[in-house]
């Protein structure tokens, strides 16, 4: 295989950080715990349905599973790709080959020393059960050509290839190759971060513990998004599931929790005014959205859709669900982000009562049932599901909620057998942050959240998301997003009701806990 003299990763669509992924990087002094030892109790909003991270997409997965598995690469501070357990990065020339030298002395909890026997079983465990395998399609082949060099050889040349590897939102992390024959959502929780698995107990809590053998990784001097120089300061970390906001907020006052995620915007005030709390608000946090099922009746009805996106008050909706912690936004990007766009904007929040009975008259509608899924543990879902439906009883529309727990909620849409549902209320954070390609993946196979009949695309969607994913130039993606964007909307393939704040909050003993698209436990001490 014929290497470039330097490593080539600029066909992103992001600034990748040189220092990160140029080999030879000399060592940092890295990150000291100023204190060690303690519990950090943190109290999280959702309930847990697994801790298998290549198969569980929700983010309540996500904030506990994200501090015990590890990737080959991941995304720094600014959601540029940086490599993790890659020492290494190193692209060819015709941008068909991807070679990754591991990094030395890297073990899984059980004290296995990790090599690319384990990175290759985890890649084909991903291709059999990952939620996000598409990614891996264009992908020949894999393979371990020694215990420290893994290569990836592609079908054809793909511009945003590390972009996808590098995604949190369901990565593709790295096991122990004897676990890797797990079923889908079984998978045992060994990994190679600084926090190991002590227990989990549904609906209650999971508990972690330092992992004692984890090598930091000396290329950085401190935590850096998802990678960089993480140490594991606390004994433990106790992940308290608590759906209800005011048993948070009481908890935290009370010093019950150290941490707590997702403080309601009513609380705020109070709290900021508690010289033991300290609140850490996040901008932009998700895309408020409801995905439409297109193999029920009546939403399987282009114009009874329609009708419905005409009817919202996406500004009632968004008031109600964050009490008033929002702003409206019209698609899948943040402003200021490469993507963003207002494709599709005479669409969004028309308020529009007699245009949506006009379509549902078009339409044949003749007062069907119309089912919106939701949950209590996210009180935003429900609140935005909760205003929709009186938006759509207004306009004449039969609509019911649906209220399930989190995780039953998400199993009963991911269930392509169940079609007892026309709205599956949601929030895009991960995705939305990361970029064009995955803000638009889910309604792209292999997901098709959307449920088309038989299971079959929308086909002028799937073009433009190719387009999106392989374009040659950063503004053939950006155009390709916009149309995309367009389609989505004309055909109402998602229904976004705007972003929102998310506010989380600590204990003044809790030292350096900073907010990102997880709780990051690593490099956290308390005073006390």
């Amino acid at each position: 295989m014929s290497r470039a003299g330097n490593t080539r990763i600029g066909a992103c669509f992001l600034t990748v950080s040189a220092i990160a992924l140029w080999p030879g990087v000399t060592a940092a002094q890295g990150f000291t715990c100023p204190k060690t030892g303690g519990n950090m109790v943190f109290a999280q909003e959702a309930k847990v349905n697994s801790l298998d991270q290549m198969t569980s997409a929700t983010i309540s997965t996500r904030n506990v599973a994200m501090n015990m598995f590890e990737s080959l690469m991941t995304r720094d501070e600014n959601m540029n790709p940086i490599p993790e357990l890659a020492q290494e990065v190193i692209e060819s020339p015709d941008g068909l080959t991807y070679t990754f030298k591991l990094r030395d002395g890297v073990k899984f909890h059980n004290g296995k020393p990790m090599t690319t026997e384990d990175v290759v079983a985890s890649f084909d465990r991903y291709k059999k059960v990952g939620i996000d395998r598409g990614i891996l399609d264009i992908v020949e082949k894999w393979e371990a050509t020694d215990a420290q060099t893994f290569v990836i050889r592609l079908k054809a040349p793909q511009p945003t290839f590390l972009e996808n590897l590098s995604s949190f939102s369901v990565p593709v992390v790295i096991i122990p190759k004897e676990n890797a024959d797990a079923a889908a959502m079984q998978l045992k929780s060994v990994g190679t971060g600084p926090w190991e698995f002590v227990e989990f107990v549904a609906d209650s809590h999971v508990k972690l513990k330092r992992f004692d053998g984890y090598k930091p990784d000396t290329r950085y001097k401190d935590i850096d998004g998802f990678g960089g120089y993480k140490v594991a300061c606390l004994d433990t970390v106790t992940f308290r599931i608590v759906t209800e906001a005011g048993a948070r907020v009481a908890g935290l006052e009370t010093g019950e929790f150290l941490g707590a995620e997702d403080v309601p915007a009513k609380s705020q005030p109070t709290l900021k005014n508690n010289a033991n709390i300290v609140l850490k608000p996040l901008q932009n946090f998700w895309v408020q959205i409801a995905i439409p099922n297109l193999s029920a009746p009546p939403t399987d009805n282009l114009k009874v859709r329609q009708a419905i996106q005409a009817a919202l008050d996406m500004e009632e909706i968004m008031e109600a669900a964050t009490d008033g912690a929002f702003r409206l936004n019209i698609g899948m990007q943040y402003p200021g982000q490469a993507f963003y766009t207002e494709a599709g904007k005479e669409t969004y929040n028309q308020k529009n009562a007699d245009k949506a009975k006009k379509l549902l008259a078009e339409g044949g509608y003749k007062g069907e049932k119309v089912t919106l899924l939701t949950n209590k543990d996210y009180s935003n879902m429900y609140t935005a599901a909760l205003v929709m439906s009186e938006q759509l009883k207004a306009v004449g529309i039969n609509a019911e909620l649906l209220v399930l727990d989190w995780p039953a909620s998400v199993q009963k849409q991911q269930n392509k057998a169940d079609v007892g549902w026309n709205f599956f209320f949601t929030g895009y954070g991960t995705n939305t942050s990361l970029g064009g390609v995955a803000a638009m993946r889910f309604h792209a196979p292999p997901f098709n959240t959307y449920r088309p009949k038989g299971d079959i695309p929308d086909a002028e969607f799937v073009t433009f998301f190719d387009q999106i994913t392989n374009g040659k130039t950063l503004d053939e993606r950006k155009a390709a997003f916009s149309r995309a964007q367009q389609r989505m909307l004309d055909q109402v393939l998602a229904v976004p009701f705007g972003t929102l704040t998310k506010v989380q909050a600590v204990r003044t003993t809790v030292e350096n806990f900073r907010p990102f698209r997880i709780p990051r436990m690593s490099n956290v001490w308390l005073k006390n």
